[in-house]
């Protein structure tokens, strides 16, 4: 089966390939010739997942999938939110995003927060979603030289050491994606 990833990012297309089984071929917006930035419009995590997903398929025609994901911190009223990628602009600098982030919790004892992905499919004309979400804190500095994004700075509950202090089939079993992925391909194997 080939299925779309709607995704130009190489971290989260590498952390998908490497949770899927293998006889699930894998292609990129770059591998259907998509160049353009699918525009993140909607004000939900969901909605992004599905207008990304939408637009693959009425574009281009493939059965696809798409993910969005949020951070949101509990002291910060939900921020960043459906804003966690270009929180710090739209430059989407990671390293931005997270001193912008430890910035604004200084002097917060409540550093609690999740970290939410929601993956919407589109297969042979039908629409699935699938929620992973982990629940953890925010540390004070960051941490470890794996994965990406806010994963320096996200020590999920029940573990010591951020998300980028693990491996990549640690994350896979623990993390937000991992989770809504494992959803994905317990569908798909239906």
């Amino acid at each position: 089966m080939k299925l779309v990833f709607a995704s130009n990012n190489k971290n989260k297309i590498q952390e998908i390939k490497h949770q899927l089984p293998d006889d699930i071929e894998l292609l990129s917006l770059e591998d259907i010739g998509c160049t353009e930035d699918i525009p993140e419009t909607a004000d939900t995590i969901e909605g992004n997942a599905i207008l990304k997903a939408d637009y693959v398929t009425q574009k281009y025609g493939y059965d696809c999938f798409a993910d969005d994901t949020g951070l949101e911190v509990e002291a910060l009223n939900g921020e960043p939110g459906v804003y966690s990628a270009r929180y710090a602009g739209e430059q989407k600098d990671a390293n931005d995003n997270m001193d912008k982030l430890l910035l604004n919790l200084e002097g917060k004892s409540n550093r609690n927060a999740m970290f939410k992905t929601v993956i919407t499919l589109n297969l042979n004309g039908e629409q699935h979603l699938f929620t992973g979400i982990v629940n953890g804190v925010i540390t004070t500095n960051k941490a470890g030289d794996k994965g990406f994004g806010y994963d320096p700075i996200f020590k999920p509950e029940g573990l010591d050491l951020t998300f980028a202090q693990i491996s990549m089939d640690e994350k896979a079993k623990l993390s937000h994606r991992g989770r809504a992925v494992q959803q994905l391909i317990a569908f798909l194997k239906k």
